[in-house]
Formats: C-alpha cells, structure tokens, sequence
C-alpha cells in the first residue's frame, strides 16, 4: 500500500508553487511528520512533512513548477524499516551532519544537493572532483577544496604578467526568477501603476534615542532577553503619528476607503531569498520589549525561511530601514494596498544648528527619513504632519511614554 505525497493548500491565493530541495533522497526510509520537502511559493518556502511512514518514491524534480493538489511522490508504507547496521557505534556530531545533506545523481557523478548547488555556482565540474563520501560521493567540502579550472593557468602565469592577465572569455549565467522575487517584481510594479505615488523627507536627531539606549540597555536585556533598538521607537512614533493621520493607515478597496482602528505593522527584512515584510499584529498596543521580542522572532523566522503565509498578510503601514545596509537618501515604494510607508535611513553626524542656542552650530547624529504615500487618499499636509508627528516623537521621546 502506498501513501501519495501531494501538494498541499497553502492559502486562498497561492495556486502554484515550485519544487524545493528533497530531504531525502529515492529509495530512503522515512518516519511520519519528519521534514520532507520544501515548496516555493510566491510569498513562503516552507517544508512539507512527511504524510506516513515508509519508503520515498520521487517522481518530481527539484525546480519543478507545479499546481497545488500536484502529485509528487509517494510512500510505500507497506515497507519494513530498516535496521541500523549492527557494526556501526552512535555517530559524532559532525558525521551527523554530513549525513543530513541530501544526495542526487546526474550522470555517473554522486554529490550531495548542497555540493551540486555550490559547484554549479563556482562553475566546477562535478566530474572531475574526487569524493570524499559514502561510496565516493561528493560532498561540500571536496567542492570548496576544488580550484574551478579556468583559475588553474592564471597561477601558473610569472608573477609580473599575472598581474595583468585577463580572462579569456566572458561569461554569462541566468537563473530562473524565484517565486517569491518574481512576486516581489509584480507588487512593486504594480504600486508603481496603480497608486498616485509620492515621499516627503524630513531629518531626526537621534541624540535623546541613543542616549535612552545607552543607559537602559543592559537592563533591558537582561530583564526581557532582547536588545532595545531604534525599531521599536520608531514603531511607537508610527502608531502615535497614525492615530492622529489615519488616512495613512487606511487603503482603498474599489470605491471605498477602508479605514482601520489598529495598527498591523509591516516590518521588511532582508533574507538570501529576497525581501520579505512579516507582520507584528497591533503594534499600537505594544510595549517596547513586546515589539522587540516580536521583530526578533520574525526576522529569525524569515532569515531561516520559517514564516508561514499568516506571518505577512494584513499589514496596515510599513517600516524598510535601508541604514542597517548603510544607505544615505531613498525613496520607499508602497507595499500594496497599503497607503504608507516609512523608509528609515543610516545615522550620520552632521552639523546643525543648535535648537537651545540660536546661531551655534554642533554635530548631532542625524537620520533621514522618508514617507511615501498614495495621494488619492493621503493629501500632502497629512504626509507631512505625520512624518513631523514621527520626528518630535524620536527627537523627545518621552512623549511616547505620555501617549502624545
């Protein structure tokens, strides 16, 4: 008797998804609910467990696009388990997790999935390497020991004319967009298409932040286990600033305004598979370490490619801080159907005046920032309002501990 392994609903919107990596390979055993597969979607990647216990058949290739209810494989749970080799001790942890890589064939070359994904990168032949692994398969490791061989005559060139060689031919390589970048270039085109986009700029001093940090930071840490950042002021600031200019935390939904009494705030963050923006869910009624500890777990999640589809629909407003990638001045694009976002920016001492001694000059660590906004909902005395509403709050943020 056999188990299919089928594609699963993964939310109302999501019809196709493509293949990730196998965690196992053809033939294996498997226990029930251990990890599977992993699925691409154009919001997640996220593993599928196994639906039984028994033996795996894979008929569908990493890469492969499909539609849910697919039919990828299937479990021969009829099979009997295997027993561990009787000669074998309990493995060291490293051997351990060499065994974890998943392994393929192409050809007559074995390799792990992990050393295949690195030598195509490196543009190594798998031919030519020499395997380390169970029955001389390849493995990561004898990929990194490999010198790709257009590498090899440039180090065999005398020193002064190595200096100067040039390759001798120019590469080109093309990768297929993944779903969730490919879903990142539609919604930003589309906010460019369908919103009456325009940003406001204006300037914080961070003196009073950064000194509030210093002096409380330790003992924040140490009482609720996470480091006080600029995020959650910011956050407060944003809550603050959109319950007095709600329009910017409401969308249009065809001919009508819907307005919304709470703040979802979408916090994007950056991952090796693109930028993806989890939701904190009512961030306006947040303390500082709640949002802290909530923005800690979500990029964790996101950076190891846990969120599920619930983690980032719903959000209300967005913050894109693009300082911690050090950029100066940018304009944010909007996160549809949102109406607004903030895009923060890198802290920079800068002279400015002082605003207790009219006429003196001083070097403050200012920040930029930037609100974008939909002008066929927001108007521009309300962009700006805001954004002002946001700077006094960080520039005197005892005024976010007294609700002003």
């Amino acid at each position: 008797m056999s188990t299919d392994i089928v594609i699963p609903s993964l939310g109302e919107s999501i019809t196709e998804v493509r293949l990730g990596r196998w965690l196992c390979k053809d033939g294996d055993w498997i226990d029930r609910d251990a990890p599977l597969v992993e699925v691409e979607s154009d919001k997640v990647t996220q593993e599928l467990p196994a639906p039984d216990a028994g033996v795996v058949s894979i008929t569908e290739v990493e890469g492969a696009d499909l539609e849910i209810g697919a039919i990828i494989g299937s479990i021969d749970t009829a099979a009997c388990k295997p027993s561990p080799p009787a000669s074998e001790p309990d493995l060291p942890a490293t051997r351990v997790e060499v065994a974890t890589e998943t392994t393929s064939s192409a050809g007559d070359t074995r390799a792990t999935s992990m050393a295949r994904h690195l030598a195509r990168d490196r543009g190594v032949a798998l031919s030519g390497v020499q395997g380390t692994g169970p029955g001389g398969r390849v493995m990561k490791s004898d990929v990194l020991a490999q010198t790709p061989p257009d590498l090899a005559p440039a180090a065999q060139v005398a020193p002064e004319t190595a200096a100067i060689a040039l390759p001798s031919e120019r590469g080109i390589r093309r990768e297929r967009l993944s779903p969730l970048r490919r879903r990142i270039a539609e919604r930003l085109v589309q906010a460019q298409r369908t919103a009456a986009m325009l940003t406001t700029f204006n300037e914080a001093d961070m003196s009073e932040v950064i000194r509030l940090r210093a002096a409380h930071k330790d003992d924040f840490h140490d009482r609720f286990g996470v480091k006080l950042g600029f995020m959650s002021f910011f956050a407060r600031a944003v809550a603050s600033g959109l319950a007095a200019f709600p329009a910017i935390n409401a969308w249009i939904d065809g001919d009508e305004v819907e307005y919304h009494d709470y703040v979802d705030l979408s916090v994007a963050v950056g991952t090796d598979r693109g930028l993806v923006v989890p939701v904190v869910r009512s961030a306006d009624r947040m303390s500082f370490a709640e949002i802290e500890q909530e923005i800690s777990r979500l990029a964790a999640e996101a950076r190891a490619g846990r969120l599920g589809l619930d983690d980032m629909t719903g959000g209300t407003f967005t913050i894109s801080n693009g300082g911690v990638y050090g950029s100066m001045m940018s304009t944010p694009i909007l996160n549809p159907p949102q109406s607004g976002i903030l895009g923060l920016h890198r802290i920079t001492k800068r002279a400015v005046e002082d605003p207790n001694t009219p006429g003196a000059i001083v070097l403050r660590p200012m920040m930029y920032l930037a609100v974008s906004y939909d002008h066929r909902i927001v108007d521009g005395a309300e962009a700006v309002g805001f954004l002002v509403h946001v700077k006094e709050c960080i520039e005197s943020p005892e005024r976010l501990l007294l609700g002003m």
